[in-house]
Formats: C-alpha cells, sequence, structure tokens
C-alpha cells in the first residue's frame, strides 16, 4: 500500500475468511430471469488468431442498427477502428471485450476509450498488443448521463503503432437489475447451497413444530478488516472487531521502517501483542509487507546501502521477520508496488524480487506469498500496472521458478467502474494464483457496497478484507465506526449480517440457503432440547441434515 498509514480497503481473491452470520429460512432454488449472460471468459495469452467473440458480439453485431464500424483519428495521429454507437444510458453497465493487433512496433499497450456527446473516458479497457499476433483486450464502463451518440476507439502509447487491426468485438449493454441478479446467482453458485434439517423422534417419525436456530460457526469465504495498535487495550473496539471479522491485517506495524528504524535494533513488541489478540480470538493473520519498493517508505538507513550490505540487509529482514513469525501469518506481501517502483531491483539487479520470494518461501514454506500493486481494477489508464502489465510480470517471476502464489491489487476508487473491475478480474483469473485486493475508498458506503458486492459474487475472489483500522486520528480513507463504535454508512453496509429463527413445517423440515462453512443447529421442542453442529461445503444438490431428538 502506498503511504503510512498507508492501507485502505482490501479484498482478497481465493483466500480465506469467515464471518459469524446467521441466515434467513430461504429456500433459494435457482436464479433465472429474461436477458443476457455475462461472460466470464478471459484470455492473457497472445493467439495466432482471434476467438469467436463474446456473447456473440452483443449490440456490435454485424448489420446491427445501433451501431456502425469506422475509422476515428487518435490524438497521436493514428487511424484507429472505431465503433459509433447510439443511445447509450447512464442506468446501463456496459461489457466491452475485443482482440487486438498492431503494426509498426513489437508491442504497445492498447486503451479502448469511449467519447460521448459530453466527455471521453480516457481507458475503459487495455491490452498489450503485439505485432505478430492478437491479445485480448477486456473492460466495460458505466456513463454519468446517458449519451445520443458516442464512439469506441483504440490509442497506443506507442507512436510507432501505425496500424491497429480489431476483431470480434462485444459490447453486451445489462440493465442495474440484470447485473444485481447474475451477481446473486454467482453467490448463490459459488458461495451457497441449500440445507434441509429434518427433524425426527427416535422411531424415525418426523416431528412437527420444533424450534430450529441455526447459527454459523465459521465461514469459507474471509471477511476481515486492518487494525492497528490502537486495539491493544481496548476492550470495546476489541469486542466490536471480533464480532464482524476472522481475519485481520496489521497496518503498519510490521512495515520495515516499523520493526527496525535503526540498522540492528529489531522491536517487535507491539507486533507481537496485536498478534496475541489474534490468536485469542482464532483469527487468520495476513502479513503486510516484507518489503516496499518505493524509496519513500523504505527505512531511511537502508536507503544508504549499497552491494553486498544491502544484500545482507534485505536477507536479515526475511530471515528475522519470517522466522519469528513462522507459520503465524497465511499470506505474506513480499514485495510492495513493484510494477512502479524498483529500489531494490535498482541496487541488487534484476532477478532481486525473484531471490526474495524464494527466499521467503524457504523462511515459511506455508505461507502464500504475494506481489502487491496498485492502479489495475480501479482504471487502466496507468501503463505501468495495467492488467497486462502485471500479467507479464507475474510470468516473469513464476517461470523464474519464483515461489510468488498470489496476486495483490490495490484500488483507489472515487467512483468504482464496476464492470471493468469485472473485466480485470477475469483476465487475472485465467492465471490461476490467488488475487489479493485493496480498496482505498473515500466516498459513499453506497461504492464500497458495489465494490465488496462485486467482489463477493465474482467466481475467483475468496475473501474479503477492509482497510479500516481505527487510530486515534480516525481512519485512513474510511472509517466503519466512529469513536465510541457507532456504525457510520460504511459500518452499516458491512454489518448487513442475517439472522432468523424457524420452525419446522407440517414435514418435521427446515430448509434455509446458508454460506459455506461450518454451523452450528439449536433443537427445541417441548422440554426437550439439544444442539449439533454440521459443515456446510459446496455441492449442488441440498444437503440433507437428520437429527434425532
Amino acid at each position: 500500500m502506498r503511504g503510512p498509514p498507508l492501507e485502505v480497503l482490501m479484498l482478497w481473491l481465493v483466500l480465506l475468511l469467515w464471518v459469524q452470520i446467521v441466515l434467513h429460512p430461504i429456500v433459494y432454488s435457482s436464479y433465472s430471469y429474461e436477458g443476457p449472460h455475462y461472460d466470464y471468459t478471459a484470455y492473457t495469452e497472445c493467439k495466432s488468431q482471434p476467438e469467436a467473440p463474446l456473447n456473440g458480439g452483443g449490440i456490435l453485431t454485424r448489420n446491427s442498427e445501433d451501431t456502425q464500424l469506422t475509422y476515428h483519428k487518435t490524438e497521436t495521429g493514428v487511424y484507429s477502428p472505431a465503433f459509433v454507437l447510439y443511445n447509450l444510458t447512464e442506468t446501463t453497465r456496459y461489457s466491452f471485450s475485443c482482440w487486438v493487433k498492431i503494426k509498426g512496433t513489437k508491442s504497445a499497450v492498447l486503451k479502448a476509450r469511449l467519447s460521448t456527446d459530453i466527455t471521453t473516458l480516457t481507458c475503459i479497457g487495455t491490452s498489450l498488443a503485439r505485432s505478430g499476433c492478437w491479445s485480448f483486450l477486456k473492460g466495460g464502463f458505466v456513463l454519468d448521463s446517458s449519451s445520443r451518440t458516442s464512439v469506441i476507439y483504440f490509442q497506443s502509447d506507442n507512436q510507432n503503432a501505425t496500424i491497429i487491426s480489431v476483431k470480434s468485438a462485444n459490447l453486451q449493454p445489462f440493465s442495474a437489475e440484470q447485473w444485481n441478479l447474475q451477481q446473486e446467482n454467482s453467490i448463490h453458485l459459488n458461495r451457497k447451497r441449500s440445507v434441509t434439517v429434518h427433524v425426527s423422534d427416535t422411531r424415525g417419525s418426523r416431528i412437527t413444530g420444533a424450534n430450529v436456530s441455526v447459527f454459523q460457526l465459521s465461514k469459507n469465504f474471509p471477511f476481515g478488516s486492518a487494525i492497528s495498535k490502537t486495539i491493544l487495550g481496548n476492550k470495546t473496539y476489541q469486542a466490536w472487531f471480533r464480532e464482524r471479522f476472522n481475519a485481520a491485517v496489521f497496518e503498519n506495524e510490521l512495515k520495515w521502517y516499523a520493526t527496525e528504524p535503526k540498522p540492528g535494533i529489531l522491536n517487535y513488541s507491539i507486533p507481537d501483542e496485536m498478534l496475541e489478540f489474534i490468536r485469542a480470538n482464532q483469527i487468520m493473520a495476513r502479513g503486510h509487507n516484507i518489503f516496499w519498493e518505493d524509496p519513500r517508505y523504505t527505512p531511511s538507513w537502508v536507503r544508504n546501502l549499497t552491494g553486498d550490505e544491502l544484500r545482507a540487509a534485505v536477507n536479515s529482514r526475511i530471515d528475522s521477520l519470517l522466522t519469528r513469525y513462522k507459520g503465524d501469518f497465511a499470506h505474506w506481501d513480499v514485495s510492495n508496488e513493484m510494477l512502479h517502483f524498483d529500489f531494490y531491483e535498482e541496487r541488487l539487479g534484476t532477478n532481486a524480487s525473484l531471490v526474495f520470494f524464494n527466499t521467503a518461501q524457504r523462511s515459511d514454506p506455508l505461507a502464500t506469498l504475494f506481489m502487491n500493486d496498485f492502479n489495475v481494477v480501479e482504471s487502466c489508464d496507468d501503463v505501468s500496472s495495467n492488467v497486462d502489465s502485471y500479467a507479464s510480470r507475474l510470468k516473469e517471476l513464476t517461470e523464474g521458478w519464483g515461489m510468488l502464489e498470489g496476486i495483490g491489487l490495490e484500488g483507489h476508487f472515487s467512483k468504482p467502474n464496476i464492470p471493468l473491475m469485472r473485466a480485470v478480474l477475469d483476465k487475472l483469473a485465467t492465471l490461476e494464483l490467488p488475487i489479493s485486493k485493496n480498496f482505498d475508498q473515500q466516498t459513499q458506503a453506497k461504492y464500497l457496497e458495489e465494490v465488496l458486492r462485486e467482489g463477493f459474487s465474482h467466481p475467483s475472489v475468496n475473501g474479503i478484507m477492509i482497510w479500516s483500522a481505527l487510530d486515534a486520528n480516525g481512519c485512513y480513507q474510511m472509517c466503519l465506526t466512529d469513536g465510541d463504535f457507532h456504525n457510520l454508512p460504511a459500518g452499516d453496509v458491512v454489518d448487513r449480517l442475517l439472522q432468523e429463527l424457524g420452525v419446522t413445517d407440517d414435514h418435521g423440515s427446515y430448509s434455509f440457503n446458508g454460506f459455506l462453512g461450518e454451523y452450528k443447529v439449536f433443537i427445541g421442542y417441548r422440554n426437550i432440547s439439544m444442539e449439533t453442529t454440521f459443515s456446510l461445503d459446496r455441492g449442488i444438490e441440498t444437503k440433507q441434515i437428520n437429527i434425532q431428538i
């Protein structure tokens, strides 16, 4: 993350988490509606021929009355293929994809741009295009206001890219209702499972009218938040936290400048105390971070080192940190913001990051190791960290036998572009690595809800971390609660947890649709009461729980 006390909102993809949630007794069969289905397909490899357009091309199909193919002169003087669009609306989510190729240079970053009646969106999707093969571009957009006439065109960051070719384009509109229904469908398919609890007596006869209470003890999907040293000794803060979260990340307390402000003077007393709280409450901990490539947040004494002295210092840092906390942190951000900065690689060579990951893996073999950077999911304007540049860097590390096991994404949103966010996740999901995301939220709780819902509903995401540690002066960018632990609007978003009691029907059964995880069931009938537990794992069929009293 950037700048101390820097972290914000963090969403993990393919991690761990649970939240104590109790459920409404509602049975969901299957979600269906009349309308287009979102296609999560994506590609990161360059192909000799493009694949067919997603969604059959959507409204960009040939002879469509809604579009017109033309050419547009870009700011660099290159004529780009362009699509003229009519009557785009502000209430619609648009998913866009195509295959691109260039001539005139070996490779270049192409941005898909959108011009409307009143504005130009600088980037609605990006791809690292090449001259000898076809690359996949996937993105999307939501307009601030409706537009009678709009144009999608392409712009290269390299003026030598004199010819831009586009094939298999797709523009698929979704109403807000359709988008939300598909999110719910994905949550239902990937996060939940239907359950029926049958209550009977010892002879096997079903008991009607028994009271059934179902409580979720632990959740397969992680949901957590950042904490800082202010949680130490603060019983109210601790109670508020453990009621909601089962995962935590330390805001600044593990960073190098905090644990070793002077060479050889190590102080882990504060993170040790914070870890005691984590262990006592069976909370999963995430390690952030081992190194920060931005020299501004590298210890001042380290900035003066070079060669063997710097190499010895970084080796000592990894050894002291990961040896001390071996097995305590499920994940580690090994190299922070390495797409934008290169403090260590500039001084230790281009394989420095590869060495960091391999050394960290040897020090703590059970920890999942992440690369972490910003400007990937919230926009596509940053050439350094567009989705293909990120994927390319990851492949370099893994092909060099680096023990990199996870993708870290920081997002600094104002108003989120949810279709673009989903498209980026689609492309990164093709790498089959865990993805960790941080979202810096500066606006309304409604935007927070959009981001959390999109992340939670995406099939590749398996955990959410909110960066909202409460400090003496508030929080970095976003607080969930005030100083008296009364929810702010963002806290209400997070606190939408479901709780419900149920009664067996005339068949002696109680049904609900629950999030995957561990459950406790309480049964009460006349003067008899009992409890039991069960595990709800992924499956298509309804899980049957038979309880005798």
